[in-house]
């Protein structure tokens, strides 16, 4: 069963991201729906974490969808919840990916500044968009790893 949620989420995230949603919509999206949650107010709000923060050279939009996946299971909504799973999942997530890839912002990743025509154009003549739908699908994926993991469910 959580080894089907993981799936469920690489998966739902990957063809998010093949359909033409970017690297955080697609992440976020899918942790979304596999949780029964409505899905088009976070993809919306997913966007400008896109493309490293709106093509700013920030953190990696995947990684932005998975924090964002991981505050939507694990975070709170009134002052006197916890905090400590989702800081704990969220730390662990930023850990992990960085681990896996060698950094955390978009420029570093993919080699080239998103923010500028030449960027943009050698994102294109590199063929850059196979690194980011990668990166899109192991972030979906570490995070409902940890979100499972997070609620006491063996993965």
């Amino acid at each position: 069963m959580h080894a089907q949620f993981v799936a469920e989420v690489r998966s739902s995230a990957e063809e998010a991201y093949a359909a033409g949603l970017y690297c955080a919509e697609s992440v976020v999206q899918a942790i979304a729906k596999a949780q029964g949650l409505e899905a088009d107010l976070v993809t919306r709000a997913a966007t400008a974490f896109c493309a490293g923060v709106a093509c700013t050279s920030g953190p990696c939009g995947a990684l932005s969808g998975a924090i964002m996946g991981v505050g939507m299971a694990l975070g709170r909504s009134r002052a006197e919840e916890p905090v400590k799973k989702s800081y704990a999942a969220t730390q662990a997530l930023v850990r992990e990916f960085e681990q896996a890839f060698g950094s955390r912002n978009c420029s570093e990743l993919l080699g080239c500044d998103l923010g500028t025509t030449e960027g943009r154009a050698e994102f294109k003549a590199k063929g850059l968009n196979d690194r980011c739908k990668q990166y899109t699908a192991t972030a979906a994926e570490m995070a409902a790893r940890l979100i499972a993991e997070a609620r006491n469910q063996t993965v």
